[in-house]
């Protein structure tokens, strides 16, 4: 009997909890018993609501047998036995409690800024979900007071890739290296009668260039601010090398022809400018690498050559160009730059007899030479003994490489970090409406998510 009154009064208790978490009620009061023969009872009553329940008030000293619970106007019903609840329906009964006192007091008076400041410090993936959760969230992202808040966080996101499929190279596919998972983006401005190529990339804005090499595009993927660049001043038909790179109030796309004309663009002014050729004490015609993308070392840009072998550098404030003759390593075929911090890498595949592995160097700034700092394990490499393998570099910025290794029997992607020097396997992409095809990715670029970054 002694228990069962400990359990009756820790379910009063309880029920005391829910109703004063909802609306404080007054002080639980005992009626007076209409007869000595009769229990008494604890009236119970929320502001909120017109019910009043009776529950047996039950002394330490009583025997009494209490299994009755009445609710005013209502004839009593017979309840079972109290029982004693586990520790997860407490927890989720307090925290329902808890949830929804937060809702009616506490955020409606939380402050804006206080608000920002703590969005502004959510996870790159967790903001843009944010963003679908109403209008008025996603008009916040948008707001100057948010950026604000967001640009003077320390950026310490890894970069992202920007990739399209051979099936659909009107639509784009993300790889978030984080949470190893392809998300996909639609940029409803991009023109959709053409093929566009992601072809650079600055912050978290992308440049993207039809395939007749006559317009450029620029974008935020992940939120949809986009930009149609002017028409450039050089008709030119040929490849051309497309660099990119942010200034103090916007951005600068820099692009080259093979016969060494080039323009740059500014995003302020919106106009082309310091149209030219490269000056004559560089060979002509240059022979870029076009399957490397130039990489970015603070205003500077770095393109790959062929002939002669080397470096190709253009400072995007001053206006100088530079070349470096710089030997290849031997038994090299495909390779790209790479950058990391203020260090030029440069990633490649070696094929020697039938042996065929992907390695890493870093350029030594005193010899101008490349010394070897990595390679794929060995493991990896013997999976590729014997196959005809084509490298392709979808993205090159932030110490993080994501490279496509290809042939007929295998389409394997896989990730290189220069920092902590591992290597990982990058799921494959799939689309749903294909019924979870896997895709063949064509080409990309490595970009910077960024919810303030805009076209």
């Amino acid at each position: 009997m002694e228990e069962e009154l400990a359990m009756l009064r820790q379910l009063i208790g309880h029920l005391q909890e829910l109703l004063n978490n909802a609306s404080p009620p007054p002080p639980p009061t005992p009626s007076p018993p209409s007869s000595s023969s009769s229990p008494s009872f604890l009236v119970l009553q929320n502001p909120q609501y017109q019910n009043r329940w009776y529950l047996p008030f039950v002394e330490e000293t009583s025997s009494d047998d209490p299994c009755t619970l009445m609710a005013a106007g209502k004839r009593p019903e017979t309840v079972k036995q109290p029982f004693k609840r586990s520790r997860k329906q407490k927890n989720q009964t307090k925290s329902f409690t808890e949830s929804n006192g937060m809702d009616q007091e506490i955020w409606r008076e939380f402050p804006q800024d206080l608000f920002e400041a703590v969005v502004s410090r959510l996870p790159i993936a967790t903001l843009f979900q944010f963003r679908s959760v109403c209008r008025k969230w996603n008009t916040l992202i948008d707001s100057d007071s948010f950026s604000k808040y967001y640009t003077e966080l320390p950026q310490t996101t890894i970069p992202w890739f920007y990739t399209i499929t051979h099936e659909n190279v009107n639509s784009g596919q993300v790889y978030d290296p984080s949470s190893k998972k392809w998300r996909h983006p639609v940029i409803p401005a991009l023109p959709k009668k053409s093929i566009v190529l992601p072809v650079a990339s600055a912050g978290g804005l992308v440049c993207f260039l039809d395939i007749g090499h006559r317009n450029f595009y620029v974008s935020n993927p992940l939120t949809k601010s986009f930009r149609e660049l002017p028409a450039r001043s050089f008709k030119v038909w040929s490849r051309v090398a497309v660099g990119m790179t942010l200034t103090s109030d916007g951005y600068k796309v820099l692009w080259v022809g093979c016969e060494g004309e080039y323009e740059v663009y500014d995003s302020l002014r919106n106009v082309w400018t310091k149209r030219g050729t490269i000056p004559s004490n560089i060979k002509l015609p240059v022979l870029l690498n076009f399957k490397s993308q130039p990489v970015a070392i603070h205003n500077t840009l770095y393109f790959m050559l062929t002939d002669p072998e080397g470096i190709l550098s253009y400072d995007m404030v001053s206006g100088r160009w530079k070349q470096y003759i710089i030997p290849s390593p031997p038994h090299l075929s495909d390779h790209t730059l790479a950058e990391c911090g203020e260090r030029l890498m440069l990633v490649g595949l070696v094929s020697k007899n039938a042996a065929t592995c992907v390695c890493i160097w870093e350029l030594q700034k005193m010899t101008l030479l490349w010394k070897e700092v990595d390679r794929m394990p060995n493991v990896w490499c013997l999976e590729f003994y014997g196959k005809h393998i084509r490298m392709n570099c979808l993205g090159n910025k932030g110490c993080l490489v994501l490279l496509s290794l290809r042939s007929r029997q295998m389409n394997r992607l896989i990730t290189y970090n220069v920092v902590t020097r591992e290597w990982s396997k990058v799921p494959g992409c799939t689309a749903v409406s294909r019924g979870r095809k896997r895709l063949w990715i064509a080409c990309g670029t490595a970009f910077h998510p960024s919810p303030t970054a805009r076209a």
